[in-house]
């Protein structure tokens, strides 16, 4: 397919920000009120080699104290949790661990007034075949990129965005008035939960993240001497958005699904090393257990009225609790 082209700083001033510059020959940024790009290239690039030297250092070390470092939000929820895990089973940490690679570089930046700011990194990962996104963020001027959603999509799953005369992106608004999508960004999570708890409505396309996995939850909730019981929510966590050529939207959300699982009377649920660097309370020996697990997905999202459902492109998640009842 097409690649788009790499994020261009834009030469020409336009009649606003003109305006903005003072008598000293200066520029005085308005980025709370002024439509400007979210971020320069060099910037860009700087924050997504803050990201993979962050996370080498937090996959080496098991160190849960780096991941704030470079990461926020969701994505933050995410790997925090899998760093206390890998340090329980390995307190020295891993040297052995293989440095992360990302390669061949492009950046989807909007043009926004107003905080939080955000750009949309892509780039080869020598993890796999498969291109990884991440969704970078900052509330401030002077405050650190850190990175809020990552994804991996393939070449076919990769969308064209709409952007304007000079390569800048749209951010789509979380609110359905002026989202002008099938379904708001700010609704997708509850929707999805909604889904997932129910089987009910056609809003999402079938697939590994929809119907086939309400059916294997299915088979794994009902095996012998063991049951499993699921409950999906929205999580609080910002959504963000950036319009496809097509009118519709690529779209990073993130939801909580709870477990509740019994054993059978005299049984006890195994609780190995990795459980008990994200235990809340002791891990004692028990039949019942919970666990909350934050999973983030990335999809795309038909605009109003066109034809097509929500297709669930990729998803990461990760345990972030559990307690022996």
């Amino acid at each position: 397919m097409t690649r788009r082209s790499p994020f261009r700083v834009p030469v020409a001033l336009t009649a606003a920000s003109a305006a903005l510059l003072t008598l000293s020959g200066c520029m005085t940024v308005h980025g709370e009120r002024e439509m400007l790009p979210a971020v320069s290239k060099d910037e860009a690039a700087t924050a997504l080699q803050q990201f993979v030297d962050g996370f080498n250092t937090s996959n080496s070390k098991l160190d849960p104290k780096v991941n704030p470092t470079y990461e926020t939000d969701s994505l933050l929820a995410v790997d925090q949790a899998l760093t206390k895990a890998g340090h329980a089973v390995s307190p020295q940490g891993n040297p052995e661990f293989p440095p992360l690679k990302l390669t061949n570089p492009t950046f989807t930046v909007p043009k926004q007034a107003g905080w939080p700011k955000v750009f949309l990194a892509d780039a080869v990962s020598n993890r796999s075949n498969a291109r990884w996104f991440l969704v970078f963020t900052r509330n401030a001027v002077g405050a650190q990129w850190k990175a809020s959603y990552l994804s991996s999509l393939t070449d076919d799953e990769i969308p064209q965005f709409k952007t304007d005369q000079d390569g800048f992106a749209e951010v789509v608004p979380a609110d359905a008035k002026g989202s002008g999508l099938k379904v708001a960004p700010g609704e997708l999570g509850e929707a999805y939960a909604a889904y997932l708890n129910t089987g009910k409505g056609d809003t999402f396309a079938p697939g590994p993240h929809t119907d086939r996995w309400r059916a294997l939850r299915e088979r794994q909730g009902r095996q012998p001497g063991s049951r499993i019981q699921y409950e999906d929510q929205a999580s609080t966590y910002a959504p963000v958005a950036l319009r496809t050529k097509d009118g519709g939207a690529l779209v990073f959300f993130s939801t909580y699904y709870h477990q509740q699982k019994t054993v059978s009377e005299g049984s006890r649920i195994s609780i190995g090393p990795e459980l008990k660097g994200i235990m809340d309370g002791p891990a004692k020996p028990s039949s019942r257990m919970t666990f909350t697990t934050l999973s983030e997905q990335v999809v795309k999202v038909p605009a109003a009225g066109a034809d097509g459902k929500v297709g669930v492109l990729h998803r990461l998640e990760a345990k972030t609790s559990a307690k022996s009842l």
